[in-house]
């Protein structure tokens, strides 16, 4: 067991970061297995706490140690972004979730974390470990690809 202060300094860390690992993980992986990944990944946090408090950037550790863990254990056997029925959802433009999938991993981690969950290009590059001119240059071809595929004019 992890002395009082570790334990604090782990229930901060989670409270301050803890959400940002959920939403890192859903935009690569979509709600259900995102989900499932960020609790893992807190898991592993708390097992290997005393060595990744001390890390410069842990949420992009734990988010590429989740992302390593879940392509083992799946590959890329499961659905992202579930079909939007435009009945319920007329809001939604349908073709968009395929259309998601269509772009390559990192451009759709980028445009869900901008334009989905609204984080900046600097949270953006912190999390996924590179520079924030290469965050505004995955946005800039994703919107472009987006927007051609589902016949949108900027």
């Amino acid at each position: 067991m992890l002395p009082k202060v570790a334990t604090d300094d782990f229930e901060r860390f989670l409270k301050e970061n803890g959400e940002r690992l959920v939403d890192g993980l859903t935009a690569l992986f979509g709600p259900t297995v995102g989900s499932e990944a960020a609790a893992d990944a807190m898991s592993y946090c708390w097992e290997h706490w005393d060595r990744v408090r001390e890390m410069a950037n842990p949420v992009g550790y734990l988010y590429v140690t989740a992302r390593g863990r879940v392509r083992r254990a799946r590959g890329r056997r499961f659905l992202l972004l579930d079909p939007v029925d435009s009945q319920s959802a007329p809001w939604v433009e349908p073709g968009l979730p395929a259309a998601l999938e269509r772009l390559s991993e990192k451009q759709r981690v980028v445009v869900m974390l901008i334009h989905c969950f609204q984080w900046s290009f600097k949270e953006v590059a912190e999390m996924m470990g590179v520079s924030k001119g290469t965050v505004q240059l995955h946005e800039r071809r994703a919107m472009r690809r987006l927007r051609s595929d589902l016949g949108v004019e900027a």
